[in-house]
């Protein structure tokens, strides 16, 4: 909780606006109610750069990485791979698939801002219920079963994205932009939009998190020992995928952040999931503060696209964890 409230410190200071640590928590400070009113020393422009923009994206990064790390954790215990990420249900796929749609169209704005994160979250839901399906049979889902129904559909997926990208020569850098994910152009109605999905799923995983312990016994001794294997499969997949979505929608497609972030707080604070699911939601929300702060300024002004900055974080840093693991295990055997 310390190094994620110094994480919001560090993105809220920072940016490509060239405003002052100081004007920036004077601004800050200054719009608490209490605060009695006093001779200002900055523009109006200043303060809509801090109240306006950088506030509402550090919140926005901070549950966007939340939702998807607590969605890796989920489809972790429930598949009991630890491969499992946000994505293996083919959710970005469908979610992209209704964006790009929407962008190659030109609906964009057919309902306001909220057109695409609607029409996203929708077809990844969509999504979510065709590899359910697909993999149910006699009243039962088989985890291996929904582990290649989701590969399938998200290859399926997948190639329609590519095509919508190769047919929209107009809008391709809008298509491929939302592709690779990001928090630009983003407003405070985007951050109530993802607030009500992680308050709900938050508290039903930390519900499920016995049960999900005992998954890694397999589903028959679970099962002998009163856990409610199908129900819990399916609560959590939804749960899951239901995070997912929320987040793809507002944030599109950001990959390694539901598989690393479980991972590492996995290494550091053990396999109990009653543990580890909320420390993964401080997790995802830290990656994401560092990960988006970096896209906004390295390069300023111009922004580079989220899904590659966690990409090109997350993938060495992953290898260097799993790397000295091993290394550990070995010393310990020894």
């Amino acid at each position: 909780m310390l190094l994620l409230a110094v994480s919001m410190i560090a993105s809220l200071s920072i940016g490509s606006a060239g405003i002052s640590f100081l004007d920036v928590w004077g601004i800050i400070i200054h719009q608490l109610p209490w605060m009695p009113d006093a001779a200002q020393s900055w523009t109006s422009g200043e303060i809509a750069v801090i109240t306006q923009v950088r506030m509402s994206r550090v919140l926005l990064a901070l549950l966007v990485g939340a939702c998807l790390a607590l969605a890796g954790a989920g489809f972790q215990g429930v598949l009991r791979n630890p491969l499992a990420e946000p994505y293996t249900l083919g959710v970005a796929s469908g979610s992209s698939v209704g964006a790009a749609f929407i962008i190659l169209f030109g609906f964009q704005l057919a309902i306001g801002i909220w057109t695409i994160p609607v029409v996203a979250f929708s077809t990844g839901i969509v999504t979510l219920f065709a590899v359910i399906w697909l993999s149910r049979s006699n009243g039962t889902m088989h985890i291996q079963t929904v582990i290649l129904s989701g590969v399938i559909i998200q290859s399926f997926l997948g190639a329609f994205v590519s095509l919508m990208v190769s047919m929209s020569q107009g809008v391709v850098n809008q298509v491929l932009f939302w592709i690779m994910g990001s928090l630009a152009l983003k407003s405070w109605d985007h951050v109530y939009m993802v607030i009500p999905f992680l308050v709900i799923g938050l508290p039903v995983l930390l519900y499920f998190s016995q049960p999900l312990n005992l998954f890694v016994l397999g589903e028959r001794h679970a099962a002998h020992l009163g856990v409610k294997v199908e129900r819990t499969k399916l609560v959590v997949l939804i749960i899951s995928t239901l995070l997912t979505a929320a987040a793809v929608s507002v944030s599109g497609v950001i990959g390694f952040v539901g598989l690393v972030v479980p991972h590492v707080i996995r290494i550091i604070a053990g396999p109990d999931y009653r543990i580890l699911i909320p420390l993964s939601a401080v997790g995802g929300g830290i990656f994401m503060l560092w990960a988006d702060t970096l896209a906004r300024t390295v390069f300023s002004p111009k922004e580079l696209p989220l899904g590659v900055v966690t990409a090109l974080i997350g993938a060495p840093f992953f290898a260097y964890l799993l790397h000295r693991q091993r290394k550990l295990e070995g010393d310990m055997k020894q």
